[in-house]
């Protein structure tokens, strides 16, 4: 079955992209389906260094140790199929009318759904500004904040909706409305 509508979110770190659509998730329980970019990147990862996919899944500091090096190896698969990893996220998506992708990081990404998918998709970029994003645990680290996979879409203007999540966002029952009211217009 082909979902009825693929959400793409898009954002930097901390700016709550998981916290936003676990929330979604809830709302639309059984009808949608959660889908990470880097989970086969990091699935590949835990099994050739041994480490534990839970945690390099999770928002914690064990991440942190690999993701500079993660992001090496995947830019390094990109250049040989920019989709691979889109492709592989998808392979392992469940039947579901609502596919919500979590980690949408650079303009290839939304081309490859674009390209597969075409009017099944609406995207999204969440915002936050750095002080919110640092009360939140942001840290800058150089090789990661500053490269095309926090980057990559920091120029992109095509979004089908922008939502502020800093200091001036609105409560999340709002913000989950505006997602709801962005599907519902298809």
């Amino acid at each position: 079955m082909t979902p009825k509508v693929i959400i793409l979110f898009s954002g930097k770190r901390k700016c709550g992209k998981d916290f936003l659509t676990d929330h979604l998730k809830t709302r639309f329980g059984d009808e949608c389906e959660i889908i990470k970019i880097s989970q086969p990147i990091k699935s590949h990862w835990a099994k050739e260094k041994c480490l534990n996919l839970d945690e390099l899944l999770s928002d914690g500091e064990y991440k942190e140790q690999y993701r500079l090096d993660m992001i090496k190896w995947s830019d390094e698969m990109r250049e040989h199929d920019y989709g691979c990893f889109c492709k592989a996220a998808c392979q392992n998506a469940t039947d579901k009318p609502i596919w919500i992708v979590s980690d949408i990081r650079r303009q290839t990404d939304i081309q490859w759904f674009k390209e597969n998918y075409g009017h099944l998709i609406k995207t999204i970029r969440l915002k936050a500004d750095e002080e919110t994003r640092k009360e939140r645990g942001f840290k800058f680290k150089s090789g990661v904040d500053d490269v095309v996979s926090e980057c990559g879409l920091d120029d992109y203007s095509e979004w089908d909706l922008i939502i502020d999540n800093g200091k001036n966002r609105k409560t999340l029952d709002k913000q989950l409305s505006s997602v709801m009211a962005l599907i519902n217009s298809l």
